[in-house]
Parts: structure tokens; sequence; C-alpha cells
């Protein structure tokens, strides 16, 4: 049996459709290692969304054909679709695939390379590649592509124009992922809020599909644009199973930068937005992306900028340093900001963040909720076991317990005993 070697850089849509990869190369007889030197055909899905993340994709593509120079490598992924020419010519590489393919990556890469398979009746039905990489939640691809222009985004070029998967298919995919023993699922897209367009369909209606028609333990949503949560979304929030946490881009505190941006949301709307989510259910946690140093950011956005993030109280903010990306607009823009500046402010937002952070676990303590158990575990001086998972809210918590069980992949209540600021996450005990 020939054996494929999956990786992937970036987002939690990429996670997805590498699951969806794993599933078709076993259909076709393929085994899935996690070790790219045992592999014959190795596929890596790459990623464009910054700089950092282009030479981090050019790096991966290099050290792949090095740790096995016999093996079959396929690269796709943003990074693959914006720079073809450039990736099929890297040593190495085998066959690019764009991204306007993906659903069909595992089609053409047996078709092109000429691999061998076994009929599909020969094959034997298993798990997915999700234990074999030690995961415990599953990532649905629902939707691809954006119809937004933000002056900023790469990824509208990468990805093209949105495009829906059919809420049955969605739904049977969550129903076989329940069936191998995973216990939560996190829907995703490139713009999630766009699901359902020109098939009659929407994300809260897939919301209720999934509610409905599945019993999956737990439901996610990744990351969604504020302006959607316009379309009753929020309402959904009153089912348990779907976990009480959004992930709403923000990129900027200061409206005349989010007008630069293209972005469809003001400041202060997002503000009344998030304090909704919190007044409807006081658990819910806002997560964040903000963009450092824009073009043309002034020390007085900067400044409106930390005053918002602290007045709303993000539990995570992923930090962006702005860097210029061939074919945006923005790259276009006069007034970079200089890149020492850059530097400054992020480390000044990071050291807020983590001060937000920290409050908003703290206000955790004390309370009972159920942690899904992940793989990772340590021992613990003096005895016992440390396993770690996500609250409901998706705030990281290690789980101290006095003996060797093994609670991987289990859903188990805890009490939130305190607070780890260097680990950045909760410390519980299981009642």
């Amino acid at each position: 049996m020939s054996s494929v070697y999956l990786q992937t850089l970036g987002c939690r849509l990429n996670e997805a459709e590498l699951e969806q990869w794993s599933v078709g190369f076993r259909e076709r007889g393929f085994g899935i290692t996690n070790k790219a030197n045992d592999a014959d055909l190795v596929v890596l899905n790459t990623c464009a969304v910054t700089a950092e993340a282009v030479r981090k994709s050019r790096q991966l593509i290099q050290r792949l054909h090095r740790a096995n120079p016999q093996a079959r490598l396929v690269v796709s992924g943003c990074h693959a679709a914006l720079s073809a020419s450039e990736v099929a010519e890297t040593l190495g590489v085998d066959l690019v695939v764009g991204n306007q393919d993906k659903d069909r990556l595992v089609e053409i890469t047996v078709d092109r390379l000429a691999l061998p398979t076994m009929p599909t009746l020969a094959t034997e039905p298993g798990e997915t590649s999700l234990f074999a990489r030690g995961r415990q939640r599953a990532f649905v691809k629902v939707q691809d592509g954006c119809r937004y222009q933000c002056t900023y985004c790469i990824v509208t070029r990468a990805r093209g124009d949105e495009r829906s998967r059919p809420i049955a298919q969605i739904v049977d995919e969550i129903n076989r992922f329940h069936a191998q023993g995973v216990h939560e699922v996190v829907i995703t897209g490139v713009q999630l809020g766009g699901y359902g367009r020109g098939i009659g369909a929407s994300l809260p209606g897939l919301v209720d599909a999934v509610l409905a028609e599945t019993d999956i333990e737990r439901i996610r949503l990744g990351s969604v644009e504020p302006w959607v949560l316009d379309e009753d979304l929020p309402s959904r929030f009153g089912n348990p199973r779907l976990m009480p946490h959004l992930h709403l881009p923000l990129q900027s505190g200061a409206d005349s930068v989010l007008r630069r941006m293209a972005r469809r949301t003001r400041v202060a709307a997002f503000a009344t937005q998030v304090e909704a989510l919190r007044s409807a259910w006081p658990d819910f946690n806002v997560t964040t992306d903000i963009i450092v140093g824009f073009p043309g950011e002034t020390e007085q956005e900067w400044a409106q900028t930390m005053a918002w993030v602290e007045r709303i109280g993000f539990g995570h903010i992923h930090v962006f340093s702005y860097s210029d990306r061939a074919g945006t607009k923005a790259s276009a823009l006069p007034e970079k900001v200089p890149a020492q500046t850059r530097k400054q402010r992020s480390q000044r937002l990071l050291s807020l963040a983590a001060d937000l952070k920290a409050a908003a676990q703290i206000r955790q303590i004390g309370r009972t909720v159920p942690v899904l158990c992940e793989g990772a575990r340590t021992e613990m001086p003096g005895g016992g076991t440390r396993w770690f998972g996500y609250t409901p809210g998706f705030h990281r918590v290690a789980i101290d317990v006095p003996h060797h069980d093994v609670m991987e992949n289990q859903i188990v209540d805890v009490r939130l005993d305190a607070v780890d600021r260097d680990a950045g996450l909760l410390v519980a005990t299981p009642c």
C-alpha cells in the first residue's frame, strides 16, 4: 500500500481540506503516515496570508523534499495559487494543484502522477487521519472564496469567488466524523458568513440543520466577519451544543483605518455586537485579529486602537504586523509605517492582549465546565498526569489528575481553580 504524508500551514480551512484529502486518499487505498520520510507521496497545503507565511511555505517545500527526495511532492494552497510558476520550478515539486481544483486534489494527483491505487471495494474502512495526527476535533470546510475586497487581503485573489457546499453533504460529513468518535467539529470557510449565497442557504440555516440532524456534542464556528451577525446568527448560541465563542476580526480600533482597509464595520457597532453577546451569555468569549501599522496609521489612530481593544476586552488577540503583499490595494498606499514603529506597537499590543486574556481567564475561576481532553499530556512531579483541553468558551485548560487514567478524547467536567499566566491557560481538577 502506498503511503501519503499530509501537512499544512495557515488557517483552519487548510486543516479542513487536509481532512478531506485524507479521506479521499484512504478511499483509494492509500495509507496515511505522520512521518514525511516514510511516505511515497507528500502533499503540502501552503499559505500566503502574510509575507512570513510565504517564506515559511517556500522553506517547507524545500525541507520536505530534502527529507524524502524519493517521494512525489504535491503542493496546493494560497501560495501555490499566487505563485504557481515559481512553485512548479521549485526543487522537488512534481505537481501544483490550484485552489480552484482543491476539491479534486486526490483525483488529479492520482491521475497526473499515474499513482497505483487499489479498487475502492478492496480498501478496509477505518478512521481518517484525524486521530493519526493526534486531533480530537474535526475541521469541516463548508465554504470557499470571498466577495469582499479588504485592501490588505491577498486571499480573495488566491481563493476566488464564493462557493458553498450543500447542507446535506455537510451534515453527512459531520455524522461520519461523529461515528468515528469525534466529539467536536469546527465549521469553517474563507468568508464563513457568506455561506449559502447562490444555493438558497445561509449560515444560521446551516447551524440549525447541524443542530437538528446530527448528535455531535460540540459545534464551533470558525472566524466570522462581524457584519454577518446582523443575520440572526447569535440567537443560535442558546443551544448548549453550539460553543459560546466567536472569532470576530476587528483589524483596527480606528474607523479611519477601517475605511482605508475597506472593512464593512465600525468600532462602535462592533462593540455593541460584543456587548449584546455577553449580555445574553455572560461566559461568551470573543477573540479577534488586529493589524498593526497599516499604511498611514498615525499615533492618534494607534491610540484609538489600544483604547478600544482594552474597552472591549478580548479573550485572545492574533496580532499581525502589517506587511505589503504585492497585488493588494494596500501595497500602493502611501505613508508606510516604519518597521521599528510597527515592532514597538506590536509589543505594546501583545502586552495588553496578555493582560486581557489573563483577566478573562480569572473570571472563569471557580466555575465547573465540560472540557474535551486532548492527546497532549505531561507527567506531573510527584505522580499524576496533566491533560489539556478547551472549555466551551475556548479557554485552554490544564487538568491535573492524581492518577494515570487515559482521558484522551473524553469530555469531562472540571473545576477551574487557577490561572497559569506564564503558560496562558487555566488550571483545573476533575469534579
